[in-house]
């Protein structure tokens, strides 16, 4: 795992953050903490210490309601973008955090935020390492987004996930359904920056299918 190099700046985007959050923090306001960190903090270093600050914040509200579905979500989401930034095998504990996390909500509430958690359980699937070093697993993979998009057959991020992992596998023409399909996703109240930063991916991932 890679040191974290604390420069001023990061300091200041730390201390700035923090003061932000004096009260309590929301689920909308850990959303819109991730989407900064995940689309608009550009250098390595800066972003890992955003999403270790999203970290923070997530855990607070969680320790007022450590039972809230959406909150263990959104932690499990942040512990995973976290340890692709980090990237290496440092990361997998963080990733494991995550699977618990997600398989926790999936158990007591699979509905959960139009069912994120099969949509983010889905994705670590396909992008960790099988065994020994990880749990990937192409099969449960496919398997945890199809259920996804059964709850949200709509949704941005089943059909863009699915659409990803489609283009991993080589499935090219349902690739290319699946992501046109997220393309054309109903903005979602309150959230333009992760929807911005979303659709930059899928025309990216749409391009390299051509």
């Amino acid at each position: 795992m890679k040191a974290l190099s604390i420069t001023s700046i990061g300091i200041s985007a730390i201390l700035a953050s923090s003061h932000a959050f004096a009260a309590v923090p929301t689920l909308e306001s850990i959303q819109k903490e991730w989407a900064h960190c995940q689309y608009q903090v550009q250098d390595s270093d800066e972003q890992e210490q955003c999403l270790e600050v999203a970290i923070m914040h997530t855990s607070q509200a969680m320790h007022i309601n450590p039972s809230n579905p959406e909150l263990m979500v959104w932690m499990a989401i942040n512990k995973a973008s976290l340890a692709g930034a980090k990237g290496g095998l440092g990361a997998l504990p963080l990733v494991k955090e995550s699977k618990a996390l997600l398989e926790k909500v999936i158990d007591s509430a699979p509905k959960t935020l139009d069912g994120s958690a099969f949509t983010s359980l889905g994705s670590l699937y396909y992008k960790v390492p099988g065994w020994p070093l990880g749990f990937g697993d192409d099969e449960k993979a496919e398997e945890m987004l199809k259920k996804a998009l059964e709850i949200n057959p709509n949704g941005i991020d089943p059909n863009y996930f699915y659409g990803d992992f489609l283009a991993e596998e080589g499935r090219k023409s349902e690739a290319i359904r699946y992501l046109t399909k997220a393309q054309q996703a109903a903005p979602r109240p309150g959230r333009p920056l992760a929807d911005q930063g979303r659709q930059q991916e899928i025309a990216k991932r749409l391009k390299s299918l051509q």
